[in-house]
């Protein structure tokens, strides 16, 4: 329907923001915790809990984590992603730590439920943390990344997730086709109440950089990941992948990164009206971080800025390093 408004001076937009009240009352756009899911990044008791690259965000254990789960419980969060930090010498060609269900995201996934069953929790699907290449799939012996093979892998690592009581599994890997074979698996096994949250229009971006410290693989990366993640300039791919990853089964797709990529947030979620995640990544959460250190501007006032920008975009909920610091504040 076409809108029109009085000119000035009988229009006056400025009329309904003169108080608090008043830009309560026409506000357009609500920020919730249960919008916000804290991202955990899992560790070993021995491994160190800092991540430099991220102020203020530190690595758990299993019993932490658990810990973690009670407290977004309270504070009303929507959910946990979880990633696990792996040491060099844990890593192998195959990613074989992966389908281990007593890896550090199985032992982590259980405590949780155990403190927290009703707290949603949602299991990275990528060999990256467990290649010692540091690549989302398996690699030829070119270098290539290896599409149809990787799926037969990533089905496996999504079902030990699923066996360790994750309610959704997230595969963030990119290879054609994933969705719809794990989403076979897992019905295979009689997992189809678990949900696939799916990294439909990942792109390939430096705004990561801070997470590959965080869980060990930027030593690790040989090359980069610019044959599966999407190049930047790209918009229609995006929403090739999106619609790709719905047909398949996806229950919830994400645009990753955040920020920069708002256009491809309101794009996907009014093209296709499915439940839409977007991934404020390491490297937003850090740029904001120092920035308020350099004295730019105060970190929460920007991280709540930031946030309603992503549901103002069209996000149902955001991936957050900051979820359970900005629930608090809400």
């Amino acid at each position: 329907m076409t809108k029109f408004y009085a000119s000035y001076p009988e229009g006056r937009p400025r009329r309904l923001r003169r108080t608090a009240g008043m830009r309560a009352l026409v506000r357009e756009t609500s920020l919730e915790p249960r919008h916000l899911i804290q991202a955990v990044i899992l560790r070993e008791e021995a491994d160190p809990s800092e991540v430099k690259a991220l102020d203020g965000v530190k690595r758990m254990t299993p019993a932490e984590a658990a810990e973690a789960a009670v407290r977004a419980r309270d504070l009303g969060l929507g959910g946990l992603a979880l990633f696990p930090y792996t040491k060099t010498s844990d890593r192998d060609a195959s990613g074989s730590l992966a389908f281990d269900e007593g890896n550090l995201m199985g032992r982590a996934a259980q405590a949780i439920k155990e403190a927290a069953p009703e707290m949603v929790i949602i299991g990275d699907v990528a060999l990256d943390p467990y290649t010692d290449h540091g690549h989302d799939g398996l690699m030829g012996e070119d270098g290539t990344i290896l599409n149809d093979p990787t799926i037969e892998a990533l089905c496996r690592q999504a079902l030990a997730l699923a066996r360790c009581g994750f309610d959704m599994v997230a595969p963030s890997d990119m290879m054609d086709g994933r969705v719809g074979r794990i989403r076979k698996a897992l019905d295979g096994e009689a997992f189809e109440d678990t949900g696939i949250l799916s990294y439909a229009v990942k792109y390939a971006s430096v705004f990561y950089g801070p997470y590959r410290d965080a869980v060990g693989s930027r030593g690790a990366l040989k090359g980069d990941k610019r044959t599966y993640q999407m190049d930047p300039a790209n918009a229609l791919e995006g929403l090739k992948e999106a619609a790709l990853d719905i047909s398949e089964g996806a229950d919830m797709v994400m645009v990753k990164p955040g920020l920069p990529y708002l256009d491809m947030i309101t794009r996907v979620k009014d093209k296709f009206g499915a439940p839409t995640v977007a991934f404020q990544v390491s490297g937003e959460y850090a740029m904001l971080k120092e920035a308020s250190k350099a004295g730019a501007f105060d970190f929460q006032s920007a991280m709540m800025e930031a946030l309603i920008c992503f549901r103002r975009a069209g996000a149902d909920a955001v991936i957050t390093y900051a979820a359970e610091e900005m629930a608090g504040l809400l």
